[in-house]
């Protein structure tokens, strides 16, 4: 099947049992996996629009209002990782990825340019469906957050957070962080003092049971490091705790 073939969008109404329909993108350029998974998640409540260009993917979301994302690494036009560039430019949208190579270097490179969760091109329908829907209550229960947690400020030193408002500064200057990176110093902060388990991290923001070697929060509390301008040798707020997880330092 060619390339340039497009699949029909939005013209089919999810079966949501009186739900609500949730919208998803899906920016990949294998048009039978598109149809397969837009045939998979319309019946369970979702109306996936398709497009299979990068470009077209960063337009169509701009001009549109969902609620994911799942993209596709290996795109004609632009690849996924920059079209993830410009999508958290201006959105906290979750985005799921995936990996056609299933290489680390990928996964590694997702998260840390504000992937929410990855998944090799090997899935299952049921494993999208429950990452989907993992990234999906995460999103949903910052929204509920935001709106009980008010003006609260959260301090530390140089360090602010408001949680409320998704705001982050130190010395007096805004830190750009990516929605996930924002809930682990948030349940950093909310700690401090006490040591966290890489498993009370991942239970904390990503609201998923993961794989117990699963890596990936060490790449978030990397990046976090380099925006605090931590250094990993004498960290002044983020500290590792050998062989159990990290901790924020009280200041």
């Amino acid at each position: 099947m060619p390339k340039s073939q497009r699949i029909a969008t939005g013209s089919t109404t999810p079966s949501t049992a009186g739900g609500e329909v949730v919208r998803v993108l899906l920016i990949d350029d294998d048009i039978k996996l598109c149809r397969l998974i837009r045939d998979y998640l319309l019946p369970l409540g979702y109306a996936v629009d398709a497009v299979h260009r990068g470009p077209e993917g960063l337009a169509r979301l701009q001009a549109g209002s969902y609620r994911a994302v799942i993209l596709d690494v290996m795109l004609p036009g632009m690849d996924g990782f920059a079209v993830l560039k410009g999508i958290r430019q201006h959105s906290d949208v979750p985005v799921l990825m995936l990996t056609g190579r299933g290489e680390e270097a990928d996964r590694v490179m997702g998260l840390e340019l504000g992937a929410d969760d990855y998944l090799p091109k090997t899935f299952s329908t049921r494993e999208l469906l429950a990452r989907l829907r993992a990234v999906t209550r995460r999103s949903d229960r910052k929204a509920t957050a935001a709106a009980a947690e008010g003006q609260e400020t959260l301090t530390n030193g140089e360090l602010v957070i408001s949680p409320g408002a998704r705001t982050a500064a130190l010395d007096g200057q805004a830190l750009r962080l990516t929605a996930l990176e924002f809930d682990l110093l948030v349940c950093l902060m909310r700690s401090a003092g006490r040591v966290l388990t890489r498993e009370q991290l991942l239970d904390a923001v990503a609201g998923r049971n993961y794989d117990v070697y699963d890596r990936s929060i060490d790449v978030h509390v990397s990046a976090l490091r380099q925006k605090l301008g931590d250094s990993p040798r004498a960290p002044h707020y983020l500290q590792t705790i050998r062989s159990v997880g990290y901790m924020m330092a009280k200041h």
